[in-house]
């Protein structure tokens, strides 16, 4: 074989290897994500106080994760909404509030302020609560039986969601 030849099959070679490497580590996942019926993750996040709570810990009533943060203006537009719902079944349902990317003591103050009597807690950057459920967009909220799996996701603020809730707590 001659010089030529060898160098030319070198390149293609090398290029073969290059593109499939290429195409290899750049090819994207599909998006994951949580799904209706799957089991809702279990985390363990600080509240206001200081005091661990624990998602697992509310096993046996209905729970609504709510993540959320004081720079989302949805997330506050829609607080009167969900404390109107918090009241209407009080006792059928828990509410959980995860605060996503807000500094602690802003989150603290504007609690101190806030009208929002459930369970407060935030996520940390060494516990993103919000990586586990796939959040991608503000506010969401994941409605969680009593045996732990997700029955309802909502993103954004969406009368369907306040509608779902009728349905599920009607006598």
């Amino acid at each position: 074989m001659n010089n030529k030849l060898k160098i030319t099959l070198l390149a293609v070679l090398i290029s073969l290897t290059w593109c499939a490497s290429y195409a290899q580590t750049n090819t994207k996942e599909p998006a994951k994500t949580l799904e209706i019926g799957q089991e809702a993750p279990d985390f363990t996040l600080a509240d206001s106080k200081g005091d661990s709570l624990c998602l697992s810990s509310l096993r046996g009533q209905y729970v609504v994760l709510d993540f959320w943060g004081t720079w989302c203006k949805w997330c506050i537009s829609g607080m009167p909404k969900m404390k109107e719902y918090y009241e209407k079944y009080a006792g059928k349902f828990e509410i959980v509030s995860v605060d996503v990317m807000d500094k602690k003591q802003k989150w603290l103050d504007y609690l101190a302020n806030a009208d929002m009597p459930w369970k407060q807690v935030r996520q940390t950057p060494f516990n993103m609560v919000s990586k586990l459920y796939y959040v991608k967009a503000y506010p969401s909220k994941f409605v969680i039986d009593p045996e732990g799996k997700i029955i309802k996701i909502s993103a954004g603020e969406d009368k369907r969601f306040y509608s779902f809730l009728d349905d599920l707590f009607k006598e």
